[in-house]
């Protein structure tokens, strides 16, 4: 809702008979409390306003001051109907680039399993591990992604380049940073943790797994300077620039793949060599992306102490948050780890199949981080607006949620040759389909909310109900890995994980105290984000 003062003469008044002639329009929103009581006082008349788009309407009060002048007060207000598939499209256009990002990653690990699947299925259970360690450990520095992509997106909506510039090279120096880090962690103790995650029995899967860790580790401060990049790209609403990178990526990983694993013979070496290379060429094409955008891609500044805690300040609850999700599918794996190597193998198909899924919420998400903050508390603020968004995703990801659902069944159950032929790995991913639909139905949904919540930074509250998930999650399947050691139940605990993640979300963007509905929500002196 945005409000417009002007001072008018006396004389410029309209008559009062006119004003209590003028028309009501019903669909206007309440007022926030504030203005209703000042209007029980003083008055309020609705009129439209000259110039107002279809579906809008104003609310106007005029105010005796002093001077003989008056006061007039105009708040504009856009019907909930109003423009909402023009929304749909907007999103749409947006999100549908978008989600090439989002496939390419996982589509890199499906690749993977699929040529490696073909040809040994004890490097198809490698891959478990290998991939937790890779992928979901990316994940953690998600909070990377989120960070730039609000602050850019809030200094945008600002007017701010300048200081879009300077937050881009802190935080491109801050993945630079933790890249090398995580490349020498890889390094000196990568075959410490697969050991703890994998089990000290398991000497060939491990061996097989850090091989192919150790590869891609060279890859790490290229692919966390290039996510930061990517989500640079995206907090200025440019999804094609990132999407031509993460395809180019694809079709070099894919061509390797079948090259260096099928031709040459190096198994699980050679899917790891193609997807390293693979990622080290995303990540230049994503700096030269924001060259072109006319952004100092290559200018790595060094936060201060004041700059790295406001960074802290918003990053540590994602950190809790992502972490959490991605610790909750490790132990996922973890529990599959300790019922053989065919049920480990199994779970490793399904997963990757899972997550080449649940990427197509993901744009979903970042559609909310880009275009929320300018309604939420950008300089043109417009709370109506932002419901109607979110209302927008909810319903495109709830069509996304029964689409990809259906889809995503349909082919490890009647095509699992495609992933293995090994016909008791077959079986045991045929027992999981039932829950695996479920938790794909509600995902896209659940990135909607989780999005608008980032987007507002609502950071607290979804640290805590994330933790809170995390924790009831993790018992469950502990106590599921030690009394029961069945695969399925495991996998009914994950849809109990993603409908809680999607019950916490709804009950805090519904709520008349949130911060789509109160005015003060995101006010400096309301709003003050602390880590958790």
């Amino acid at each position: 809702m945005s409000a417009h003062l002007r001072l008018l003469s006396a004389a410029a008044l309209p008559s009062p008979a006119p004003l209590r002639r003028a028309r009501l329009l019903p669909p206007a929103p309440p007022l926030p409390p504030s203005t209703r009581l000042l209007a029980q006082s003083r008055g309020l008349v609705l009129a439209p306003r000259a110039g107002a788009g279809a579906g809008a309407a104003v609310r106007c009060r005029c105010v005796a001051v002093a001077g003989g002048a008056e006061l007039e007060v105009v708040e504009e207000v856009v019907a909930p109907d109003a423009g909402i598939w023009e929304q749909v499209r907007d999103v749409v256009v947006f999100a549908g680039p978008a989600l090439g990002l989002w496939i390419c990653g996982p589509l890199m690990s499906l690749i993977d399993t699929m040529v490696i699947g073909q040809t040994s299925s004890l490097q198809l259970a490698a891959l478990g591990p290998g991939t937790v360690f890779c992928d979901y450990l990316c994940y953690i520095f998600m909070f990377l992604s989120v960070a730039t992509s609000n602050m850019v997106a809030t200094s945008l909506a600002n007017k701010d380049e300048e200081l879009a510039q300077h937050q881009v090279s802190m935080l491109l120096f801050l993945a630079l940073a933790f890249g090398i880090g995580m490349f020498l962690f890889t390094k000196f103790f990568g075959v410490q943790v697969l050991t703890a995650f994998t089990g000290s029995k398991n000497y060939e899967i491990i061996s097989a797994a850090n091989t192919y860790a150790q590869i891609r580790g060279f890859a790490w401060p290229a692919v966390l300077v290039g996510l930061v990049a990517q989500s640079a790209s995206l907090g200025m609403k440019d999804s094609w620039g990132p999407l031509k990178a993460l395809a180019a990526a694809s079709v070099i990983n894919g061509v390797g793949d079948i090259f260096l694993c099928s031709v040459c013979g190096y198994g699980i070496a050679g899917a790891a060599w193609a997807t390293m290379i693979s990622q080290i060429v995303a990540a230049y094409m994503m700096m030269q992306n924001l060259n072109n955008r006319g952004f100092r891609a290559f200018s790595f500044t060094i936060p201060s102490t004041r700059e790295l805690l406001q960074i802290f300040e918003l990053a540590a609850p994602v950190f809790v948050t992502m972490t959490s999700k991605v610790a909750f599918y490790a132990l996922l794996t973890y529990s599959a780890t300790s019922m053989g190597a065919i049920t480990l193998a199994a779970h490793q198909v399904m997963v990757n199949i899972l997550c080449m899924c649940t990427v197509w919420g993901e744009p979903l998400s970042q559609t909310a981080q880009s275009f929320m903050p300018e309604m939420i508390y950008g300089a043109k603020r417009n709370l109506m607006k932002a419901r109607m968004l979110l209302k927008s995703l909810v319903m495109i990801g709830a069509i996304a949620g029964v689409t990809v659902g259906t889809v995503g069944t349909i082919v490890p159950w009647l095509f699992p040759s495609l992933f293995t032929n090994d016909q008791m790995v077959v079986q045991q991913m045929h027992k999981v389909l039932i829950p695996y639909f479920t938790a794909l139905l509600v995902t896209p949904s659940v990135h909607c909310l989780e999005g608008t919540l980032l987007a507002g930074r609502d950071l607290r509250y979804l640290s805590q109900s994330m933790g809170a998930c995390f924790c009831i999650g993790t018992v469950l399947l502990l106590v599921a890995r030690d009394k029961f050691a069945s695969l399925p139940i495991c996998w009914w605990i994950l849809v109990f994980f993603q409908w809680s993640r999607f019950g916490s979300g709804l009950q805090r963007l519904v709520s008349r105290n949130g911060m789509l509905y109160n005015e003060n929500f995101n006010q400096p002196d309301y709003a003050k984000v602390k880590a958790t």
